[in-house]
């Protein structure tokens, strides 16, 4: 790499790398793609805007949820998990996709474990399944109890640094590399202190995450800005399904709490534990079968419609009564954590907890081999939409989303780049360095947030649509932030743009003013740039043979 020199007001890359893949983000998804790229023999930068285990992945006290027939005689089946998936995607999952990816589960967390990564084990000394939201049988497997994403991104980063893997820490993607033809050729980046550079690749991998950050209250970190949706929509390519935005339905409720709130798993409620309202009285008694542990969608929207009606006075959260589990300070350590921190003691108090957006169920449309709809263009983990999640995902299905996946783009990688599909990056040109509408990011939060979130309808939405072009100004990239910032508003934009298309109730996109699922909308919206840079609609696509 070249120096920088004098490059604070720089207006082209001042350095410049190659690799035949570079890629952008450095969670499950990314460092499993890095990992098997470099072992195929390919030349392989990693690129990630903070420190490696800084990603969303550490921070999933949820499991993996895999059938695993030759470590417990459950009565389960790839089949069944298939079946527990199409429910919860509520008639958007593509049945292809989904089946192809859970086939692929078991011998992911095999290659996991034997490069390292630590489950928890049942006292037959076999692993130990829990069973959460919307699934049928026991069969999520964790890692120190409610640290599962913290362990599989612990063993990722450690193989990653024993391979040497080279990681460029704390630079942000902003713009692809396309040539002539269009394909894409790398990326341009920038350092912390807004020093530009560029990476010419015959390869990207977005691995960048979500877009959480569009509202006031997430259980996302900070980066999770959209960054990789925004680049891929400049790039030319489709995004799908971008207006199902979950959001879980517990997180620890703290008043006036904005960004990154703490989980309270799932496997909480797995253990038995029932949610209540202010008044003591059970929110999910009569509102699906499978009570506590219905789909995230159906209780995130049932503890809103609680907290709407506030029976004993308490309007912004309900209560998760965990008192009856045994042992939970072992089961659940960084729950307790977060509970101690606010001076409550889970096995006497109940814990207050609200939904809070958590996860992008579309985004890049891709295969099942993380290939987008550009040559050169991949997408893998939540910043791409495979058809596995649907309307709304089931819980647990996102960390082996990422292993099974990762693995497959790294292959799809090497064979497209033997096959001579791919660029040549020196053909690559370079995007203008110059702005893009972006608004300020507090007004686009509260904003996102009040309108929509759960529970939508096409006032709230015309009204969001408005105070987000009125509060747009050009920006020039120059900054961290300010990238953050027009990529939140494209997501923002493309998020509305779908949102006021779909009029009905379907998974996690809830419209008050049409709250009944009209099955002449079981299909997805595809979402492309216009020439001026606006999210348009593009041809929907009607999915036959879906779940």
């Amino acid at each position: 790499m070249m120096p920088p020199v004098n490059a604070a007001q720089a207006k082209t890359p001042v350095w410049e790398a190659r690799a035949d893949l570079v890629v952008i983000g450095s969670g499950v998804a990314g460092l499993t793609a890095a990992l098997r790229a470099q072992a195929l023999g390919l030349h392989v930068l990693v690129v990630t805007k903070a420190a490696v285990a800084d990603g969303n992945t550490r921070w999933a006290q949820g499991g993996v949820a895999v059938v695993l027939e030759n470590e417990h005689d459950v009565g389960d089946s790839v089949a069944k998990h298939a079946e527990d998936t199409f429910t919860a995607g509520a008639g958007l999952v593509d049945e292809v996709a989904a089946r192809s990816i859970l086939d692929g589960g078991p011998a992911a967390i095999a290659r996991l474990r034997a490069d390292g990564a630590r489950f928890d084990a049942a006292g037959d000394g076999l692993l130990a399944r829990a069973r959460e939201g919307g699934h049928s049988a026991f069969r999520v497997i964790h890692a120190g109890g409610d640290a599962t994403g913290a362990e599989v991104e612990r063993a990722l980063v450690a193989q990653a640094g024993q391979a040497g893997v080279p990681v460029l820490e704390h630079h942000i993607a902003v713009d692809a590399l396309r040539t002539p033809g269009g394909r894409v050729a790398g990326v341009t980046v920038l350092d912390r202190h807004g020093v530009p550079g560029v990476v010419r690749a015959s390869a990207v991998l977005l691995a960048s995450g979500g877009i959480g950050q569009l509202y006031q209250a997430t259980s996302n970190p900070e980066i999770a800005t959209g960054d990789g949706l925004a680049l891929a929509l400049r790039a030319g390519a489709t995004v799908a399904d971008i207006e199902f935005v979950q959001f879980h339905p517990t997180v620890l409720y703290t008043p006036g709490a904005r960004g990154r709130c703490p989980l309270v798993t799932e496997a909480v409620r797995g253990e038995g534990a029932t949610l209540v309202d202010g008044a003591g009285l059970p929110v999910m008694r009569g509102v699906h079968p499978l009570g506590d542990l219905a789909p995230r969608d159906v209780v995130a929207a049932a503890i809103t419609r609680r907290m709407a009606t506030a029976p004993g006075g308490v309007d912004d959260h309900v209560f998760l009564d965990a008192t009856g589990i045994a042992g939970f300070a072992r089961r659940f350590p960084t729950v307790l954590a977060a509970c101690a921190a606010l001076g409550l003691d889970p096995a006497v108090d109940p814990i207050p907890v609200t939904p809070a957006a958590h996860f992008s169920c579309g985004g890049v449309m891709t295969t099942v081999d993380g290939r987008s709809s550009v040559a050169g263009l991949y997408a893998a983990g939540e910043v791409a939409r495979t058809g596995l999640h649907g309307a709304n995902r089931l819980a647990s299905n996102s960390l082996l989303e990422g292993l099974v996946v990762g693995q497959r783009v790294a292959e799809a990688v090497a064979a497209d780049l033997g096959a001579g599909l791919l660029a040549d990056p020196a053909r690559g040109r370079l995007p203008s360095w110059t702005t893009a509408p972006a608004a300020e990011r507090d007004a686009l939060q509260r904003v996102m947030s009040r309108y929509t979130a759960i529970g939508r309808d096409a006032d709230g939405l015309a009204a969001a649509g408005s105070v987000l072009d009125l509060s747009l100004s050009d920006t020039p990239l120059w900054t961290h932030a300010a990238v953050e910032d027009a990529a939140l508003t494209v997501a923002a934009q493309a998020l509305l743009t779908a949102a006021v298309r779909r009029t009905e109730s379907r998974g996690c996109h809830v419209r008050s003013d049409f709250p009944s699922r009209d099955d002449g909308w079981r299909r997805s919206q595809l979402i492309r740039l216009s020439p001026s840079g606006q999210p348009v609609l593009a041809d929907p696509i009607t999915l036959e043979g879906v779940a």
